[in-house]
Formats: structure tokens, sequence, C-alpha cells
């Protein structure tokens, strides 16, 4: 079993990232910064690619990591987040006890828990899927190729909106069939003092981007599902925006999806 860990990360101007991540296996790195290039290091863990980008986007630079990575197991990883010694061996470990499992969703160590904890194995279905991001998934690369699974380019850090380009990922591999497992393991600490590429406060603008992702992932009952988001997290963003204002702004952004959707020339969700 191959493992290949696939960073996204901006600006970056050396190689420095591959200590502080503390990478122990085959790497491809897509750095998105201001040239455009490839460059090849064989270090004591394995090669490193690193590409280098114009472009902005995360979904984007996930989906050129991936389609440049060869490995039979996938690790994906943000460059705030530094990998526990022997996290090659743990994923082997999961895949051993989940052997028909073709995402698997492991724990991070965060110093002030807010991230959902497993604590034993579980099958991720439809109801359960949403609270996980995409820096906890390990995939098999050639399950998701043949699927024709991909990141969505119009949501995430540095596209049209600020987050859910994991979220809409996720419903993919279900829709399509795909087995995946929530595992009790930790490969890596996230630096939770990291500065947010998308997120900027309960602003008009997230519930806005909020609305618009409910309606790719739920283009039937997302005004449903937009309402049930806002009266769970009340207690979290009140203090910030009246509740008639976010379902406003949600709405909005709900409505001008299809347009937008077209004008990007993405599918969505169905």
């Amino acid at each position: 079993m191959r493992i290949e860990t696939l960073v996204v990360t901006i600006d970056q101007s050396d190689h420095s990232l591959v200590a502080r991540m503390n990478l122990q296996t085959d790497a491809v790195v897509g750095n998105q910064c201001q040239c455009t290039s490839r460059e090849e290091l064989f270090l004591k863990n394995g090669k490193v690619t690193y590409l280098n980008m114009a472009e902005r986007g995360v979904g984007k630079n996930r989906n050129i990591v991936l389609q440049n990575a060869t490995a039979d197991i996938c690790v994906f990883a943000d460059d705030d987040m530094t990998f526990v010694d022997g996290y090659p061996q743990i994923v082997e470990r999961a895949f051993e006890e989940c052997p028909r499992g073709d995402v698997l969703i492991f724990n991070l160590i965060e110093k002030r828990p807010r991230r959902y904890v497993n604590k034993k194995i579980n099958r991720i279905r439809q109801y359960n899927y949403a609270k996980y991001g995409a820096a906890r998934l390990v995939i098999r690369r050639q399950r998701i190729a043949d699927a024709g699974i991909t990141f969505s380019t119009m949501f995430g850090g540095g596209a049209r909106y600020g987050s859910g380009e994991d979220t809409i990922f996720l419903k993919e591999c279900l829709d399509k069939g795909l087995r995946l497992y929530a595992v009790p393991y930790a490969i890596a600490e996230i630096d939770q003092d990291a500065a947010s590429s998308w997120f900027t406060g309960y602003t008009e603008k997230y519930f806005y981007d909020k609305g618009a992702l409910y309606a790719s992932l739920y283009p039937r009952i997302w005004r449903m599902i937009a309402v049930r988001f806002l009266l769970r997290h009340s207690n979290t963003y009140k203090n910030h925006m009246p509740f008639g204002a976010a379902l406003k702004s949600m709405l909005r952004g709900g409505t001008d999806f299809p347009a937008e959707r077209k004008r990007y020339g993405e599918c969505g969700s169905a």
C-alpha cells in the first residue's frame, strides 16, 4: 500500500513546509503563488513534488494535486497541519480495519476541541457526512478517479463562495455509491491560531454563501435546511446578526445559485 500526502497551500517561497508539517510519505504540494513551475525534491521520507501555480481557489488546488497523485492511498492536508509520527502506519491500520472503505475520515488533534471526534469506526451516510472537512480525509485514489469525482471550484477559500467544497465532495462520494467510514484515530494536529482563508465572521456574505451551499447540496429542500441551520446555531451568530437578516441573506444566496452555477459552467448536486 503506497501512501501519498496531498497538501494545498498558498504563497510558499521555499520548501520548509515539508519539515513543518512533518510529512513522512511521498507528497504533492499545490502552492498557489505568483509563478508557474514544477519542482521535485528527494528527501528522507520520499519524493515531494511542488506544483507552483498562479491560480487561486482551494477546490482547484485540490483537484490539481489529486490529478498529479500516483499512490494507492492519498491523504488530504492543509498547510496548518502537523502530522503525528507514524501516521502512514496509522492510515494502513485503518484501511486494514475497513477493507471495503473508499474514503476514511480521521480525527484531528486540537488544543481547543471544536471538531466532532470519532470514538469508534462508523459508516458515514447521507445523514451524518456534513460535519467533516477535507483535512480529515484519506481516500483510495483509483476509486475516486473511476467515479469521476472532483472538488467544486465554486466553493472554498479563494473561490466564489467561501466554503463547502469538502462537503460537496463527500456528498458526491455518497451519491456515487462509495463507502465512507469514520475512524477513531488522529493523524495530525491542526493549528487553530492560523488565519482562515474564508471565515471572516458571521457576516452577510457568510450567510449568503451558506445559502448557496445548501442550494447546491439539497436543490429541492434547501430553504428548509437553511431555516434548520439558523435555528440550530442561533446561539453562535445571534450577537452578530439577527435571525431575520441571516435568513434573508441565505435565501438570496440560494436563489442566486442556479444562475451563478450556470455562469461558472459547473454542475451541481442533484
